[in-house]
């Protein structure tokens, strides 16, 4: 179990992560018609590579006592891992879109808030009480979020539920070998892997030129450095010190991010219904960070010390 100060920085990490996802949103929206997808995720988490790369080369070198169980080995295989679970996450996400809608695929990816805590339990990972209520108040908002009237199954929402199932197996991957290694090479593996497997894809399925490369540069750029190199550099950090279920809830943040950030720049509207969401998606943030266990048993123990109310014989 994690240390109180140690998680709450974690919490915080996470939280940074989901704003720079977030926002990272409106990038995305604008590559789409300038570069494929394959070839954009590829190109930004090579570029992510690159940044971590450029702190590790400036950072002391660290002390392999540290790490007593990372070997070579271990970190290929489960950086490796790790970066296969995104690429395939993010595929299925982007290939998604081209045959559902936005809201569908933005509802439908952020069930791994549910998925994490329930999937879990398979692991023999107990779930806090304010973890459970906390994912279930999360997923309603996403809903509240994303799903307006006329909402119907698309073919691509199977590819989007693949996209989230792959992403909660990330993510509780992650909680398990974060521990073991250091966290800016694991995150280096992971990004490498995923860039190379995308694009590959990308050559054979896409086409790239010197123009829509132009087009969608500050796109990777922001894309790149702070969402994959940054961000994701965050999420390893973090989850050396968080447990899964926890984490999850947090990063369901990143949609209530991203409809902030759509208002901003791209003057999407942001009515009462996705401001109700955005409510329930922050209060299930706050509720997962309570011990609601300790809290009751705590209460108990007081109410069971509490002196009896004396009684006047009339």
């Amino acid at each position: 179990m994690p240390k109180p100060t140690a998680s709450l920085r974690a919490s915080a990490l996470m939280l940074l992560a989901s704003l720079i996802w977030g926002t990272a949103f409106v990038a995305q929206t604008a590559s789409i018609g300038t570069i494929g997808p394959f070839y954009y995720t590829g190109l930004r988490f090579v570029l992510g590579a690159a940044v971590v790369m450029a702190f590790m080369a400036m950072r002391p070198r660290p002390d392999p006592a540290a790490h007593p169980g990372s070997t070579p080995r271990s970190l290929l295989r489960d950086g490796g891992l790790l970066g296969v679970l995104v690429a395939v996450s993010i595929s299925l996400q982007q290939i998604g879109l081209e045959f559902t809608t936005v809201a569908n695929a933005g509802f439908i990816s952020s069930l791994y808030v549910v998925l994490v805590p329930l999937l879990g339990l398979l692991w023999g990972r107990r779930i806090g009480a304010g973890v459970w209520l906390g994912a279930l108040l999360a997923m309603l908002g996403m809903y509240f979020l994303s799903v307006r009237s006329g909402y119907s199954v698309r073919h691509g929402d199977w590819l989007e539920l693949g996209g989230a199932l792959f992403i909660t197996g990330q993510i509780l991957l992650l909680g398990r070998v974060a521990p073991r290694h250091d966290p800016l090479r694991l995150a280096v593996v992971q990004f490498v892997v995923c860039g190379v497997l995308c694009l590959g894809t990308g050559v054979l399925v896409e086409t790239i030129s010197l123009d829509a490369l132009r087009r969608a540069a500050w796109t990777i750029v922001y894309g790149g450095a702070l969402s994959v190199g940054v961000a994701y550099t965050l999420q390893v950090v973090a989850q050396r010190d968080a447990i899964a279920a926890h984490a999850a809830v947090i990063f369901s943040m990143e949609g209530v991010f991203a409809a902030l950030a759509a208002w901003l720049v791209l003057q999407q509207t942001l009515d009462a219904r996705a401001l109700v969401g955005c409510a329930l998606v922050f209060s299930g943030l706050v509720l997962s960070q309570l011990p609601l266990r300790e809290l009751a048993i705590g209460m108990h123990a007081r109410l069971r010390r509490a002196p009896a109310p004396q009684t006047i014989d009339p």
